[in-house]
């Protein structure tokens, strides 16, 4: 195929000849070859041209204005490839200056580029009389912190933020001036948020749910308090609602999983799946969060020095650390390993349906509730993946509480003292008795 076509005179004066493209395809004779059967020739080179055309528009594709004679008053206009700023171009003394028009309005640019040719107009046009700033609205900020926060987030927190952008802007208004929020817009938002007249599901919420919506807002405002445009100037002033207090859950659900519960789900875990169980093992033997544990790879596991690498990009805090682990750890990961094949890459529960992936959240959640009804439990509100890193730290209260952080990935024991550990009957009948005892 490949000499046939050096040979054929027709093809290689097709670009030198000044014919239509249609007579020179009419001329071409017909080709037979094994692999493409009866195929003229002429359609051989209609995909070449087709071909050639397709590339031409895909390096035309970047935008690009000139005005102006060449030599002598040529100016170009162009995106900027990072920010997407327009960009004008020309030359001075034999020096080829660029200058940013700070917009990104494609007419602008142009007429500003005409007005420069024709000497209207100077290198100022980018100055402060002609690049007003465009107001920021509500949606303008949600769409900038959602192109340069968000993404550095969970795949939680992101869908969060989602939901959130979209939940504020059809309660405010998309073109809000986010600086004229108020303490009433607050109060209003708290009041309707509660009831259920606002958000997602249409259901009354709870304090804490209203908490975690309002602490967004106040990161997006305190960021773009903090953060400058082009032109270096700052987003926002000020945060309009700094000071004030989010509403709080007065006596929030954190059930600790008792002893008895978590050997309930043990028993019956291998009937759920393997990957559950090594999940439920490991969740109770070091403490950490389920979206950590799921995400572990198998070089991430010192058998020989008995220790796990937690990762910073899976931790929620995004706080790095090694710890040592348990023989009841260790053997359930040494079993999985030996019927594994897998690579150290690999993941150490991976999804059922691909190998290379970790397993699911969600998939991990309805496991827990599969587990939950074959070991005869009692369905309870809070009652999850999370009760399992409590009860790590209420088995642990006795221990200094520098070297409970470190074990179970807290990076503040203010976090621990407040959320996660709670004293038992037990823990607490001890006390008093110890304390009878000093008085006697």
């Amino acid at each position: 195929m490949r000499s046939t076509l050096a040979a054929t005179p027709e093809l290689m004066g097709l670009n030198r000849s000044h014919r239509s493209q249609s007579n020179v395809l009419d001329d071409l004779p017909l080709v037979k070859r094994p692999f493409l059967g009866d195929i003229s020739f002429a359609q051989i080179v209609q995909s070449i041209f087709e071909r050639n055309r397709t590339m031409a528009r895909t390096r035309r594709s970047r935008r690009s204005y000139g005005a102006g004679e060449w030599g002598r008053n040529r100016v170009r206009v162009f995106p900027d490839a990072k920010t997407g700023l327009y960009q004008i171009e020309w030359r001075e003394n034999g020096r080829r200056l660029t200058r940013s028009l700070k917009h990104r309005d494609w007419r602008r640019a142009k007429r500003q580029a005409d007005e420069f040719a024709a000497g209207f107009a100077g290198p100022e046009i980018a100055g402060e009389a002609e690049a007003k700033a465009e107001p920021l609205t509500l949606e303008r900020l949600f769409d900038i912190y959602g192109e340069e926060v968000t993404p550095t987030k969970g795949a939680h927190s992101r869908g969060h933020d989602r939901a959130a952008m979209n939940m504020f802007l059809r309660f405010f208004g998309r073109n809000r001036d986010p600086a004229t929020l108020s303490r009433r817009d607050w109060d209003r938002f708290i009041r309707q948020r509660r009831a259920g007249s606002i958000g997602p599901s249409g259901k009354p919420v709870s304090d804490r749910t209203v908490e975690y919506d309002l602490k967004f807002l106040i990161a997006v405002l305190n960021w773009a308090a903090k953060s400058r445009d082009e032109r270096g100037r700052l987003l926002l002033d000020r945060n309009p609602l700094r000071g004030l207090r989010t509403p709080t859950e007065k006596n929030p659900t954190r059930i600790v999983l008792a002893e008895d519960e978590y050997r309930a789900l043990l028993k019956v875990s291998r009937r759920v799946d393997w990957r559950f169980r090594i999940a439920l093992v490991l969740a109770h033997e070091t403490g950490h969060r389920i979206g950590a544990i799921r995400q572990l790879r198998w070089f991430d596991i010192d058998f020989e020095g008995g220790t796990i690498l937690w990762r910073a990009e899976h931790d929620k805090s995004g706080y790095e650390h090694i710890t040592p682990v348990t023989d009841d750890a260790l053997d359930a990961l040494k079993e999985v390993r030996t019927m594994s094949p897998a690579t150290e890459e690999a993941p150490v529960l991976p999804a059922p349906k691909n190998p290379l992936a970790a397993v699911g959240a969600a998939r991990l959640h309805a496991w827990w509730q599969k587990a939950q009804i074959l070991a005869g439990l009692e369905p309870k509100p809070g009652r999850g993946w999370h009760s399992l890193r409590r009860k790590f730290a209420s088995d642990l209260m006795d221990q200094p509480l520098k070297v409970l952080c470190q074990l179970g990935g807290w990076k503040t024991a203010k976090t621990v003292l407040r959320c996660y550990q709670r004293a038992d009957e037990g823990q607490l009948r001890k006390a008093l008795e110890d304390r009878r005892r000093a008085r006697a």
